[in-house]
């Protein structure tokens, strides 16, 4: 069984996100950077299914620039087998459909029986990138998965759908599948993980950039300002001056 996990660095839920002065992006020199905590599961599930089988290789896979091989040791580190960093300054934002053409090209001599996927990333959370990537590969996809099984050719996902209801899929092999956070409990590294990681590769791919569909024109942090407003008169005038506040300026009626 040959497993991808798709892992992304993100900034860390307590850093700063100082923007840039010409309001283009974030300022990622001033950011603490950390794995995707959806990918972290991903990562977890596919080590899982690799041990149950007693057999199989996980390899980790990140899209960006140089200080992304940092969440692909940890992954080694917590026991993928192999890296591969499909290098490029992702400044910005990557649409993605441009993202998981990266990953199909890079992917299409690697013959592998299953893809995952974080549900989405913590940054930009578009969700689509493992499904789209699915599709260019000729895969069977899934998504919001919340348990796995693999056998027999077919890996069977649990699924959340709304309401708190739950549908079971199977699916064919080879398959790309989107996990979703809690399916598992995921593992630290060890000190030998860590020490090992240093001598596992790490195949790094120069892709030629390609034209994207989407772009971000400007990034700011929204203004917001306070106004108390008192409302006298009788008990039918407030109620009224209420129903006319809720419907026409706060559009909750």
């Amino acid at each position: 069984m040959k497993i991808a996990v798709l892992v992304k660095q993100v900034p860390g839920t307590e850093s700063p996100l100082p923007i840039q002065s010409n309001q283009n992006w974030v300022d990622e020199g001033a950011v603490a950077y950390v794995m995707n905590e959806s990918d972290n599961y991903a990562l977890e599930e596919a080590l899982q299914i690799r041990e149950a089988n007693d057999e199989g290789e996980v390899v980790a896979v990140s899209l960006g620039p140089d200080r992304s091989q940092k969440v692909i040791r940890e992954a080694l580190a917590k026991g993928a087998d192999r890296g591969i960093h499909i290098q490029l300054d992702t400044a910005g934002m990557i649409d993605p459909l441009v993202t998981a053409s990266y990953f199909a090209d890079t992917f299409k001599d690697e013959n592998f029986d299953l893809i995952f996927t974080g549900l989405q990333s913590d940054d930009l959370g578009m969700g689509q990138t493992g499904i789209i990537l699915g599709e260019l590969l000729g895969m069977s996809t899934a998504s919001m998965a919340m348990a796995t099984e693999v056998g027999g050719g077919k890996i069977k996902v649990k699924r959340e759908l709304e309401a708190g209801w739950f549908q079971w899929v199977s699916l064919s092999l080879p398959a790309s599948v989107s996990i979703q956070s809690g399916l598992n409990v995921p593992r630290y590294p060890s000190l030998k993980g860590i020490m090992g990681a240093k001598k596992k590769e790490i195949k790094v791919v120069t892709p030629s950039v390609a034209n994207q569909s989407q772009s971000v024109e400007k990034v700011y942090v929204p203004q917001s300002d306070k106004q108390t407003v008192m409302i006298e008169g009788s008990v039918e005038q407030i109620v009224g001056k209420l129903v006319e506040t809720f419907r026409n300026e706060i559009k909750v009626l």
